[in-house]
């Protein structure tokens, strides 16, 4: 399987963000978006599904959080698909039930190429630091649009919001290692009865 690292740049009048991504690296992270949870967040994501994430943010957060946090959705999304090229080799599907403490949140995938999020998570504040709670949702369906995934999040049990949020990202980074990751039986092929994803 070739090196699959990527690197992607997007500068609009509401943000400027430049990313490194490699699917195949050890978990090593350099964020930073402004945002402290989200920072938090996003190492988490890369330690987790031991992707090297590089990303740096400058958004308008005198406005709010949104634009910053949707437009780093996306190009992550982009960085994701970017680095997966024509998918031959990869498994594909990719799932995990992750606890944390009292939380426990599953997270399914399926690289399809076909865009579209279920997300289930019951947050009952409306911010943790400085990160918006309902940017949860956003950032989740930036990433599987401009990644062309078919993304589930679910929460199973929870209470405290902290811990949920976390175990979304937690969960999506191991379901996304395990889909990214080889199938030696596929031979240099792609799973899938069409031939292409």
């Amino acid at each position: 399987m070739d090196k699959r690292v990527t690197s992607v740049k997007r500068k609009t009048g509401e943000t400027d963000i430049q990313m490194e991504l490699n699917l195949d690296g050890i978990g090593f992270s350099k964020v930073d978006t402004g945002i402290g949870f989200f920072d938090h967040m996003l190492t988490s994501f890369a330690k987790h599904g031991f992707f090297d994430l590089e990303a740096t943010v400058a958004g308008d957060l005198q406005v709010d959080s949104h634009h910053t946090i949707e437009d780093t959705g996306i190009v992550l999304g982009e960085a994701i698909k970017k680095a997966l090229g024509d998918k031959k080799g990869i498994r594909r599907f990719g799932s995990f039930l992750l606890p944390m403490d009292e939380t426990l949140v599953m997270c399914a995938i399926d690289l399809s190429g076909r865009p579209y999020l279920s997300f289930d998570l019951n947050l009952t504040v409306p911010q943790v630091g400085y990160f918006d709670t309902e940017m949860v949702r956003e950032f989740f369906y930036a990433v599987s649009y401009s990644a062309g995934m078919n993304l589930h999040i679910k929460q199973i049990s929870g209470e405290n919001n902290h811990h949920i949020i976390e175990a979304a990202f937690k969960a999506f980074a191991k379901a996304l290692d395990e889909a990214t990751g080889p199938e030696p039986r596929l031979s240099g092929t792609v799973l899938s009865t069409k031939g292409s994803l």
